[in-house]
């Protein structure tokens, strides 16, 4: 016999905002590339085995979604442009977004780059109501950021998202309390938190196939199909139970872990041989905090108490266990070690929330790109990762162009054309480059000569057009 389900206590007013960004990458280079608006546009690796990390509502009408296989893809939309992602540009417009949620409250819970909780409850509505609230807060983010939004409200987070998928796209969805049977009851149960592939198979089979279907479903039932905890989520969802209080969060500048010795170590082969343990629990904290990091610090103490550090900063934010591993060696080879060392420390810092993001693009077929919806069992697929899918992404930001380099998609320099992207490349050192901005309009596709044309790879545009700071590596100096 399963224990009883009481009712919360919720909200009496739809506060609670949920901002989710419109195919939040393929937007942003839509929005800086104008000869890709309207126009198909699919943003992930581009090596044997990338995957989609977004596309386009153009190349969406064409069957394409996140997560599929780019070869598949390219089969289904062979008309679509395809570029690398640029996650510099992505964080610029990001932080607009979010920017526009803390303009009207502190309260704000990001969940991935893009999209957002915020509790507005205490906002006063004007002669518009709640629907007027969110209105504004959907045109200040189009504003800051210049790539369209939807934005969702109701009295609490489960309602919340569930407006602002149903206001997709680039619209609003206000649900009141009174509301909430007959926006919730019609809807697929796949569609709530809690149920993925295998729970969504379970419920069928006891004919469930919408919330209405499940509310019908009694407590025991729903726990002897799905389990204690699952069914008693689900016996609350289908209520519209949801009394989680918007977690408002502060950025987490670092992570990291050191380790003071028993014994002094002497010599490089010494110190350079405990560096792995270090490593793995820095990147167990920066896994708890679901993050990726740009920058690697070593830290080493030396017996007379004097300490350097020194630092390596990527391409782009990574997850990557190896490519932590590599850059914490190259920040410790910085440090020149002509004292016994008594402390060994590794901060990762530079940290990115989405975390995963160049693995998954990189990874299997089925793997699941953070940020969209999953339920209880969803998730990323287990599997060997191929960082080499995307290698032409964090092989060099800055400095001349050379055709390996040159992954679609990437920001270049002409000294006669001026600013342009990567569109293809040919195997006898070719690259085609359209050069425009958001400010220029469409532009011309020209091809040019890497051996013989001076054509400089540089950073990604901001909203606000200027050119974002480098991404490519740096040393920081010695520090006391």
């Amino acid at each position: 016999m399963s224990s009883e389900v009481t009712a919360p206590r919720l909200r009496t007013e739809p506060s609670i905002a949920h901002l989710d960004a419109d195919a939040f990458f393929a937007s942003v280079e839509q929005a800086q590339r104008p000869s890709l608006r309207g126009r198909p546009v699919l943003v992930g690796g581009t090596g044997p085995r990338g995957v989609v990390a977004a596309a386009s509502y153009e190349a969406r009408a064409m069957g394409v979604r996140s997560a599929m296989s780019m070869a598949s893809a390219r089969r289904a939309c062979p008309q679509a442009t395809v570029v690398v992602p640029r996650f510099d540009a992505y964080t610029a417009y990001s932080a607009r977004i979010m920017a526009a949620l803390r303009e009207r409250t502190d309260a704000v819970e990001p969940l991935s780059i893009d999209e957002a909780f915020a509790d507005l409850g205490a906002t006063r509505p004007g002669a518009d109501g709640w629907p007027g609230v969110a209105r504004d807060l959907r045109e200040r983010a189009v504003e800051l950021a210049g790539v369209p939004v939807s934005v969702g409200m109701g009295r609490s987070k489960l309602v919340a998202k569930l407006a602002s998928a149903a206001a997709k796209p680039a619209g609003v969805v206000v649900v009141a309390p009174e509301d909430e049977d007959a926006f919730l009851l019609p809807m697929p149960v796949r569609s709530l938190w809690g149920v993925g592939p295998v729970s969504a198979e379970r419920l069928e089979k006891i004919g469930v196939r919408t919330v209405e279907d499940l509310r019908g479903q009694p407590l025991d039932t729903l726990t002897m199909v799905l389990g204690e905890a699952a069914g008693s989520n689900l016996f609350r969802v289908a209520r519209g139970w949801d009394d989680r209080p918007v977690a408002e969060t502060r950025e987490r500048k670092s992570a990291g872990a050191e380790h003071t010795f028993e014994r002094d170590l002497h010599g490089r082969a010494e110190v350079a041989a405990q560096l792995p343990g270090v490593v793995d629990q820095a990147y167990t904290r920066l896994e708890r905090h679901g993050g990726a990091a740009r920058t690697v610090t070593a830290k080493v103490r030396f017996a007379g108490f004097s300490t350097v550090t020194r630092a390596v900063s990527l391409p782009s934010p990574t997850a990557d266990r190896v490519a932590l591993h590599e850059a914490a060696a190259r920040a410790l080879d910085l440090v020149e070690l002509a004292e016994p060392v008594r402390l060994l420390g590794v901060a990762f810092s530079g940290l990115s929330e989405h975390a995963q993001l160049m693995l998954d693009l990189a990874g299997p077929v089925d793997a699941a790109v953070p940020g969209s919806p999953a339920g209880a069992e969803g998730g990323a697929a287990s599997g060997d990762e191929d960082p080499d899918a995307l290698r032409p992404v964090a092989r060099r930001r800055r400095g001349r162009l050379r055709v390996d380099d040159a992954a679609p998609g990437l920001d270049v320099r002409h000294p006669v054309h001026g600013r342009g992207w990567v569109v293809k490349t040919r195997d006898d050192g070719r690259v085609a480059v359209r050069f425009e901005t958001a400010a220029t309009g469409p532009g011309r596709q020209i091809w040019l000569d890497t051996a013989t044309e001076e054509v400089e790879l540089v950073g990604a545009l901001g909203p606000d057009g200027a050119e974002l700071e480098d991404a490519g590596p740096a040393d920081d100096p010695e520090q006391p």
